[in-house]
């Protein structure tokens, strides 16, 4: 095999880490064959230019990215439809894995949901929780669809759709070596001691402050490569002194280290960096895309490029006219009364994931980088 092969596939290795950080034999068979055949010089990277951590055993391979802003809300965990995960659902799926800690090697959906409603029942958990509603059944069977997606449950036998309808159950192993693999924090949660929850992830996620000069660097330059591994864009406004002076001195080298060995592309523009992605993979919210919601999107970050700050009833009232536009080409019922709220707040959820715009509470602002969806006036060349 040529060296160019070896770093293509090295390449194609990092990429299906970093688009899925937990690889399974069963549903990633040959990504994990990849993995492991280049295992020293991937775990030699990441924690280089990283710090990240890759295990490797002969069933998964785990990547423990950590979060660049852990009070980032912007991309949610998202069920089978995509609909976000909501507070209800990121309960259960922590009273889940604590439940399957401690379960056989096998269960089912309804033995976990009993298990669940009895950890609801401790007095010091504040959770409204019984399973007598269906949203509530529903909400169960998304986060073991979840589950199912990360390969800590298998389906044997059943049906989650039957569960919901007809009071059927569905067999599952329970894969503990994938159960294990699933924390990421750099603490045990265990020794975690502070009150509030922010005050908790602070712990959880904290880092060693380094010592010297030399570590201070690497530990910006790692900081760095994740952030503009896992954000869409890189704004020097948002980095705190030491942050930016560092990307301006050394952003050539940064970025030139993470196109080689990822094959992202560097934007470098005035107000900051993003990765771009030649081949769409490397990200949870795509722009443009197609069907109603995309194309919206694609008009508001247009509407956005060329304003200032906007009134958020100005929006909605673009919105209306953009539905009554486009009504034949889009789905049902976007004329409807209303329907405007719903349109502007998917669209505005993209926008705002992907580092295009910034909201408050009444008005919405384009950040520097939607000025790449503004169209100039056409200009008719002569014959």
């Amino acid at each position: 095999m040529t060296p160019e092969e070896e770093a293509a596939q090295r390449r194609t290795a990092l990429r299906a880490l970093l688009a899925k950080p937990l690889l399974t034999a069963e549903d990633d068979a040959e990504t994990l064959v990849l993995v492991r055949r280049h295992l020293a010089e991937l775990r030699d990277w990441l924690t280089r230019e990283t710090g990240w951590r890759l295990t490797v055993d002969s069933g998964t391979a785990r990547l423990f990215k950590t979060a660049a802003d852990t009070a980032d809300a912007t991309h949610p965990a998202r069920g089978k439809a995509g609909e976000p995960y909501g507070r209800r659902r990121y309960v259960l799926l922590c009273l889940a894995l604590a439940v399957l800690e401690r379960a056989d090697a096998q269960t089912t959906l309804g033995r976990l949901a009993e298990e669940v409603l009895s950890a609801v029942a401790d007095p010091d958990l504040d959770f409204d929780f019984t399973l007598e509603s269906r949203a509530e059944r529903a909400d169960l069977v998304t986060v073991a669809r979840t589950l199912l997606g990360w390969g800590v449950l298998r389906r044997v036998a059943g049906d989650e759709d039957a569960y919901l309808t007809t009071g059927g159950d569905v067999l599952y192993d329970v894969r503990r070596p994938v159960l294990a693999a699933l924390l990421t924090g750099t603490r045990g949660p265990s020794v975690i001691t502070a009150d509030t929850f922010e005050e908790r992830l602070a712990e959880l996620t904290a880092e060693t402050v380094p010592d010297t000069d030399d570590l201070r660097n690497h530990a910006l330059r790692r900081r760095l490569t994740r952030k503009l591994l896992e954000d869409p864009v890189i704004y020097l406004n948002d980095l705190d002194e030491a942050e930016r002076a560092y990307l301006i001195s050394q952003r050539h080298a940064i970025t030139r280290r993470i196109e080689e060995a990822t094959g992202l592309v560097a934007e470098v523009r005035a107000e900051g960096v993003a990765m771009v992605d030649p081949e769409d993979e490397l990200t949870d919210a795509r722009m443009p895309e197609q069907r109603t919601d995309g194309h919206l999107a694609l008009l508001v970050a247009e509407y956005l490029a060329t304003r200032d700050e906007v009134d958020m009833e100005e929006l909605k009232d673009f919105v209306r006219r953009a539905a009554r536009e486009h009504a034949s080409f889009w789905r049902k019922g976007v004329t409807e009364p209303g329907a405007e709220d719903g349109l502007l707040a998917t669209a505005l959820a993209k926008l705002t994931a992907l580092r295009l715009v910034r909201l408050t509470a009444d008005s919405a602002a384009g950040l520097p980088a939607i000025a790449r969806y503004a169209l100039d006036e056409p200009v008719i060349k002569g014959q």
